[in-house]
């Protein structure tokens, strides 16, 4: 087929420009030798008017792999139209790991949605949602469709290696940024309290900016502080100190009162508001989350929860839909007590 042959030193700068006018034909694969680089043409181009060193020669190229733009377009032939709607485009990777949502209609379907979406993500395995995330522990049911069945994997945040099993343990990758915004903000020698830590995402995104003096990090769930003593080693975050058990009962055993405490329980933060608020610094801070449907709700827990305390809310955002009309909101609090 015909392609424009030019020098190597001139490439970017004229694939740029043949780009920007659509010339390239890009169903195939640009090639190159130690001289020239090879463009496949769409159609008739004078060269000269392109580039006074470039010329147009006959030659063959590798076809490009066509790539399905979702994994709903894997299945456009093997599922009716009207059931294809149903599919949420989607759906969470933690590590190598695939988490789909599928809606009853589409039991029979399953194995084939799995395997549609092991196809097009390419990593170990796909797991569907099979309850809610339920207990003290904040674990949910998944069921395997396609590739490998184990459900450990290591997944990277900001450069944070995260290991954890999604059956044993609570871990939302939708938080990534979330965590991120909170990391930034903590200054130098900060004592931090994360009352409900989990394999410790939020300490550990902490702990990369070696600024927090420590971190105390809370869990219930035995086998998430089994992982997160796990990532505190793989992270060199030895700053944060694991601490198992129910919070009320941790809290006794925290000698000093924290700089900023993390409350990411957005089900039931509320009735921890006591806690915190007794175990927060005078003028500290504390992230506060809650579902709601609006901004006010939990701005008024936390005020009433704080009296006789002055709040100034510092910063107010939807985090991420949970359902219709319910968000899961962050409120960032200066508590002063004096």
């Amino acid at each position: 087929m015909k392609a424009l042959r030019v020098p190597k030193r001139h490439a970017n700068t004229i694939i740029k420009r043949l780009v920007k006018d659509s010339l390239i034909n890009t169903n195939f694969k640009i090639k190159r030798d130690e001289k020239f680089v090879f463009i496949p043409l769409k159609g008739p181009v004078d060269p000269k008017m392109i580039h006074d060193s470039a010329s147009i020669i006959e030659t063959e190229f590798k076809e490009k792999e066509k790539r399905p733009r979702d994994f709903k377009e894997i299945l456009k032939d093997k599922i009716e139209d009207e059931l294809l709607a149903d599919i949420r485009r989607s759906f969470d990777i933690i590590g190598d790991i695939v988490i789909l949502e599928i809606p009853e209609e589409l039991e029979e379907y399953k194995h084939l949605i799995g395997e549609a979406a092991l196809k097009f993500t390419k990593r170990r395995g796909v797991f569907r949602k099979k309850s809610k995330v339920k207990g003290i522990k904040r674990i949910r049911e998944f069921e395997h469709l396609a590739g490998e069945h184990s459900t450990e994997t290591i997944h990277v945040e900001y450069s944070t290696r995260i290991k954890l099993d999604i059956k044993k343990v609570y871990f939302n990758p939708r938080l990534a940024n979330e965590r991120e915004r909170i990391a930034r903000q903590v200054k130098e020698g900060e004592i931090v309290l994360d009352m409900f830590a989990g394999v410790g995402p939020f300490s550990l995104a902490i702990a990369r900016y070696k600024k927090a003096s420590k971190i105390y990090a809370v869990d219930i769930n035995p086998t998430a502080i089994e992982y997160l003593k796990e990532n505190i080693r793989l992270n060199k975050a030895h700053e944060i100190i694991p601490c198992h058990g129910d919070i009320r009962e941790v809290a006794e055993k925290i000698p000093e009162k924290v700089d900023r405490i993390i409350m990411n329980l957005p089900a039931s933060a509320k009735e921890f508001l006591d806690l915190a608020l007794k175990l927060v610094k005078d003028g500290g801070i504390i992230h506060y989350y809650e579902f709601a449907r609006d901004f006010e709700t939990p701005i008024k827990n936390l005020l009433e929860a704080a009296q006789p305390f002055k709040v100034k809310i510092l910063h107010k955002r939807m985090v991420k839909s949970k359902s219709p009309g319910v968000w899961q909101i962050a409120i960032d609090a200066k508590i002063q007590k004096s």
